[in-house]
Formats: C-alpha cells, sequence, structure tokens
C-alpha cells in the first residue's frame, strides 16, 4: 500500500476488511487526520487518514479503507493498494518495538521491489489516541 507517497505492508491479519470507494461523511473539527464517518456492517466507524496520522499532509482523496480488526472500531483511509501478496513468515524481519512515524512501523518484508515497512495497526490505534486525547477502553479525554 501506499500512505503519504511511501510505501508500506499491512498484516491482513490486523484488518477486518478491505473496501475501496467507499462514502465518508466528513464532520467538522480540528483535527485534520480525522477524515469523518463511514458505515461498515451496520456500524458508524470514523475514519482516520493514516498518512495524516503519521504526519504527512493530508491528500486530496484516499480511495481505500481498511477497517482495523480490534476494538474500538476505526477505518484508515490510504491512497492506493498496490496488492496483496502471502509472504513466507520466515522472510519477515520482526521488531518487538516500532519505529517510523509516531512508532506505528514494527516489522520488514523484503519483496521484489524493495523492502518495506509494516505497518502495525494496534500502534496505529494508540497514536489516534494519542492525537484525539482519548484513553484506550473509555473514550473519555
Amino acid at each position: 500500500m501506499r500512505v503519504g507517497g511511501h510505501r508500506y505492508a499491512l498484516r491482513l491479519t490486523q484488518a477486518a476488511g478491505l473496501f475501496p470507494d467507499r462514502p465518508v461523511t466528513r464532520l467538522p473539527g480540528p483535527l485534520p487526520a480525522l477524515r469523518g464517518v463511514a458505515s461498515f456492517r451496520g456500524s458508524i466507524v470514523p475514519v482516520y487518514d493514516l498518512g495524516a496520522v503519521f504526519g504527512h499532509p493530508l491528500p486530496a482523496t484516499a480511495r481505500w479503507l481498511v477497517l482495523a480488526a480490534g476494538e474500538p472500531p476505526v477505518a484508515l483511509a490510504f491512497e492506493e493498494l498496490d496488492g496483496h501478496l502471502r509472504v513466507p513468515r520466515e522472510v519477515i524481519v520482526e521488531e518487538s518495538t516500532g519505529h517510523g512515524p509516531r512508532g506505528c512501523l514494527r516489522g520488514i518484508v523484503p519483496l521484489d521491489g524493495g523492502a518495506r515497512p509494516i505497518i502495525d495497526v494496534p500502534a496505529v490505534r494508540a497514536a489516534i489516541q494519542r492525537l484525539t486525547g482519548t484513553i484506550a477502553g473509555d473514550g473519555e479525554r
């Protein structure tokens, strides 16, 4: 996937679904990373721009949404999907701590087009909670 002009990988085990061209209803507010809300399986879910969470400028559009696995529900918007690959576990370079933008990258996967850092969805969720000032589990500021 491509986020903010950079190439990344995402573990599909950390995703509950991948959706192109899903309508997002914008919401007013001071947080640029919050693109709005979208409906998934009968629930209204906040949609955050992954590039903006990483500190990149907010793109005009983000065609793809990935519904993150876990709670609370959150969707992540990004610009481009390069494809799906099955990669043997033994070729992935695992890391126990996060690095990169807001500590949201954990591991590297070598691919024919070059190595890609792996986005860690729980770390992205924690970065969103820091951006919004919410505490995991209670939703209070």
